[in-house]
């Protein structure tokens, strides 16, 4: 099976408590880091600080889309609210590049006006960072990977341990050779590493955004397998596929049948190789046994709406 339609609800809970934790750890520690950048005068700690901030704000968002997904659906949101958590992915996604403009901004001002740096006092609050921030990735890691909005968490999160990294070895630079443009070097390079993952994730969260198809679906491989299911299936047509997040896809079409052909029969055989073929258990499906009389599919707009 390609896809997945729906999380459970077991899932869906562990990816909550998970986000949840991970948020008191990366918030806990960021006061800490705070003082003790300002302290040492470190760069590096500071960003990382300002990261983890922000990280703080987008693990509670995260946890909060999770919360908001288990509303039930009404009569002016029929889906309910599972495509919250793809909005609060894009909003971590945008955080994180704003981010990257700030420690880029400090980084170069730093490279031109050097400060004292405390290498001893970044060293310890570094190595105090990393081992929290390894906690807090463990705990996301283990969650499900295929959550876009629990993605978003896992990144802020690895943003915060490569600025703990880069931290620490700024720290043991600084200390063996007094060498300070080191602490805004080594923050562009991680400003550089989170940008990419920022890039990522606006991808994907601005695909699902835009009701694009989940990027395994081949529409030629999905008619072929239905119009083979049975014979009664002449031709389907008009299909439209789109994520409500990325566990859940749903899909539309129009299917040509045979004249005489058992309605119901080929409705439940395309139900089934949806399901158990595509993973696609959201169907929408408009039985012919005519020509189609949807001006949009007799233009062949089905053919550019597929390739979303």
């Amino acid at each position: 099976m390609a896809g997945h339609d729906h999380a459970d609800a077991p899932a869906a809970m562990n990816n909550q408590k998970r986000v949840f934790w991970a948020m008191v750890l990366t918030g806990g520690f960021m006061l800490a880091e705070v003082i003790g950048g300002v302290i040492a005068g470190s760069l590096a700690l500071l960003a990382d600080a300002g990261h983890m901030l922000t990280d703080t704000a987008a693990l509670a968002l995260a946890w909060a889309a999770f919360r908001v997904g288990d509303w039930p659906r009404d009569a002016r949101r029929t889906y309910g609210y599972h495509r919250f958590q793809v909005l609060a992915a894009f909003v971590n996604g945008l955080a994180l590049v704003a981010i990257v403009g700030w420690i880029v901004i400090e980084a170069i001002r730093r490279l031109f006006e050097p400060v004292e740096v405390l290498g001893g006092l970044m060293l310890a609050i570094a190595a105090l960072g990393l081992l929290i921030n390894l906690a807090a990735f463990a705990i996301l890691r283990g969650g499900d990977r295929a959550n876009l909005n629990l993605h978003g968490a896992v990144l802020h999160v690895l943003g915060d341990l490569l600025g703990s990294v880069a931290a620490i070895v700024a720290a043991l630079v600084i200390v063996w050779t007094a060498w300070t443009p080191i602490d805004p070097l080594l923050s562009l390079f991680v400003a550089l590493l989170i940008l990419r993952s920022a890039w990522l994730l606006l991808h994907k969260s601005g695909h699902v955004l835009l009701e694009g198809a989940p990027d395994w679906l081949k529409i030629e491989e999905l008619r072929e397998a239905v119009t083979s299911a049975t014979p009664a299936i002449q031709d389907i047509h008009h299909v439209h596929v789109w994520m409500l997040t990325t566990e859940r896809s749903l899909i539309t079409m129009h299917a040509d049948v045979s004249p005489g052909a058992d309605h119901q029969a080929v409705l439940q055989i395309i139900r089934q190789v949806l399901r158990e073929r595509f993973g696609i258990s959201h169907a929408t499906i408009q039985i012919e046994t005519a020509a189609c009389t949807d001006p949009l599919s007799l233009r062949g707009d089905h053919v550019r709406m597929d390739q979303r």
